[in-house]
């Protein structure tokens, strides 16, 4: 029996995202009713396109969480804090200027909260930097849309001190701010995609990178507690990957794909899964352990190139991207719900 890494760090991170997340449906909730009660055609196109991109962001969160492989629930008080602001947005106590500012309050306490993620997985592994990468881009968006929430509180708090529009160059100024930023970040600050989520391409590299980096962290450490919990780790996340694929994935592309090389994929993963159950029965400190990793390694790693070859471009080929984004999607689901089976929200958890 092997320990997870699932410690008081990797749990840390996890109520944090889960807290993210829940902040995310409450974003995307107050620009729905900024849509509603918005009289000005700028800024509803403006609140239109924030919409557009926290929907899509809030996809990429729960990518992330999957991912990462640890699922919590929002810290309490993240829960009670969303719980007020919802009622006092629902309610007539504010002014439209008042509700946007709290929104924009919101956004800064999400571009704070997932760079904290980021700087703490910094800390935490390079495994965990692998798992909430996605999440970058989406606090740089998040920024952005920050300093146009200032352009927009500007002109409403003009019109509602004075009932006269604020001085032309607004928006100018706003897209300044934008660039100074950006520059420093590049393409990273936004997305520029009409995706509604990551596609299934995207989400199984995710996987793939992550364990190729436990991988590696394994069989470069020499401490026997450290190596049983990156196995444990690998044994988690493969066992995962490798079940929502075979109920997901591989049902979905046989017909294009063909019937000879989905059962390749099929009874490779067997044959991992039969790996690590062998690998799970021996000591991490016995000579042998190491070597039963490079095997397994090796027979993961030729199956990666066939699903990111082959399999990869049967899906560009017969599948268009809303498809393939809902395939994603489907995954995910399935994903989260065997880690869950799997124990994934229990600290040291046993596999």
């Amino acid at each position: 029996m092997v320990s997870t890494l699932d410690d008081t760090k990797r749990n840390a991170i996890a109520t944090k995202l889960a807290s993210i997340k829940l902040v995310q449906q409450l974003l995307i909730e107050n620009e729905e009713l900024f849509l509603r009660e918005s009289t000005d055609s700028e800024i509803s196109d403006r609140i239109r396109d924030f919409l557009e991109d926290d929907r899509k962001n809030l996809g990429i969160i729960e990518t992330v969480i999957v991912q990462y492989g640890i699922q919590q629930e929002p810290k309490k008080t993240v829960q009670e804090m969303v719980n007020k602001v919802r009622q006092l947005m629902q309610g007539s106590e504010l002014s439209f200027y008042e509700k946007v500012s709290q929104h924009e309050l919101l956004k800064h306490q999400q571009v704070m909260s997932g760079l904290l993620v980021h700087k703490a997985a910094q800390k935490v592994g390079a495994d965990v930097m692998a798992a909430i990468g996605p999440i970058n881009p989406v606090n740089f968006e998040n920024r952005a849309h920050q300093e146009q929430l200032k352009g927009i509180l500007e002109i409403l708090g003009v019109r509602e001190l004075t009932g006269q529009d604020a001085d032309q160059g607004i928006w100018a100024r706003v897209q300044d701010a934008i660039a100074a930023f950006s520059g420093a970040v590049g393409s990273a600050v936004t997305q520029s995609t009409d995706k509604q989520d990551m596609n299934i391409q995207d989400v199984i590299r995710l996987d793939h990178n992550k364990v190729n980096i436990l991988f590696t962290e394994l069989l470069q450490s020499k401490d026997a507690q450290k190596i049983q919990e990156y196995f444990g780790q690998i044994y988690k996340d493969l066992t995962a990957h490798a079940e929502a694929e075979e109920e997901v994935v591989y049902p979905r592309v046989r017909s294009f794909y063909g019937e000879g090389d989905t059962q390749e994929l099929y009874d490779e993963q067997a044959e991992m899964k039969r790996l690590l159950d062998q690998i799970k029965a021996i000591s991490p400190s016995a000579p042998e352990f190491k070597d039963r990793i490079k095997n397994l390694m090796d027979i993961v790693s030729d199956h990666v190139r066939q699903e990111e070859s082959t399999m990869f471009a049967a899906i560009r080929n017969n599948l268009n991207t809303q498809q393939t984004e809902q395939l994603a999607t489907e995954f995910k689901a399935a994903k989260a719900k065997i880690q869950q089976k799997l124990g994934g929200t229990a600290t040291g958890a046993n596999v």
